[in-house]
């Protein structure tokens, strides 16, 4: 049962992350045009899959228990900073976000900006937005999947030692 919720909770995590990627790519198509913003997207998805292919076996070299300290020392750092601006902006010491406002200065601000053609790219603006956004969401939810494979305690062995070994194992036990 634990390796069922484990395996939802990660799940979930990883729709979030792609649907924030989504977002920025039709953001960028609707705004700046769609070839720019689809190649972009599709270059950042083969540069995500050489940096898993390069640097995925490495990371099994690295043991668990220094990732997961890793992973939550960062998560800590940005917890308490976004606990910080919560709670200054429900004390009214900081503006409250205008999202309406945020969403025209930003929509303008992509407008506007410079319309500069390269080859094979088209829009630079519509193309760097989109790799951008797509590089830099993806990863977001690897920390969940790294440092939470072996949180199970009827997880095998192979389970603590690298990410596809986990999965495979989850997958196993969720087929028995």
């Amino acid at each position: 049962m634990v390796s069922v919720a484990l395996f939802v909770a990660v799940f979930l995590a990883c729709i979030v992350e792609a649907v924030e990627a989504l977002t920025i790519l039709l953001a960028a198509g609707t705004t700046r045009g769609w070839r720019s913003a689809l190649i972009g997207g599709a270059v950042a998805v083969v540069t995500l899959a050489v940096i898993v292919v390069v640097l995925g076996p490495a990371i099994s070299a690295i043991p668990i228990s220094y990732l997961r300290l890793l992973v939550g020392g960062l998560l800590l750092v940005f917890g308490v900073g976004w606990l910080r601006k919560a709670i200054m902006r429900a004390s009214g010491l900081k503006a409250l976000h205008d999202e309406d406002k945020i969403y025209t200065e930003k929509l303008a601000a992509a407008r506007a900006a410079s319309t500069e053609k390269r080859p094979l790219v088209g829009d630079w603006y519509a193309f760097t937005l989109s790799f951008k956004g797509v590089l830099l969401e993806s990863p977001q939810s690897w920390p969940s999947r790294c440092c939470t494979c072996s949180c199970s305690p009827h997880a095998p062995s192979s389970c603590r030692t690298s990410w596809r070994r986990s999965s495979d194992a989850l997958a196993e036990e969720l087929r028995a």
